[in-house]
């Protein structure tokens, strides 16, 4: 019987986050969540168990409500490297998640490496 492509996006972020884990021990973790509506970062404290920061494309601020595209996930990278950098974060790693690193994910991550953030 063929796995579900839930399934496989469940192993495949399991995968993923686990190699990350290994290589990047006990720095902050800049977690990726993209939904068919919006897409939302967070920057997480594994250690401590706590979010740092985070940024969406559901806060009016930003001025992308509801929108899942290219520019709206380069804003949401500016937001949370602007505030990493108010919660004294330089340095993360970029956990994707069982998304492909490709299109709004990879926009998001430029412009958070663009803002200052380093992974």
């Amino acid at each position: 019987m063929a796995n579900s492509k839930r399934t496989l996006f469940l192993k495949r972020r399991l995968r993923v986050r686990n190699k990350l884990r290994k290589v990047n021990a006990g720095r902050v973790r800049l977690s990726v969540h993209r939904s068919n509506k919006n897409i939302s970062v967070q920057l997480i404290d594994d250690v401590r168990g706590v979010t740092l920061a985070a940024a969406s494309t559901l806060e009016k601020s930003l001025g992308v409500v509801g929108k899942n595209n290219v520019e709206a996930a380069a804003k949401v990278g500016a937001a949370i490297a602007e505030r990493a950098k108010k919660a004294g974060v330089e340095d993360c790693y970029f956990d994707r998640g069982g998304f492909l690193f490709h299109g709004k994910v990879k926009a998001l991550a430029d412009a958070a490496r663009e803002g200052g953030l380093k992974f």
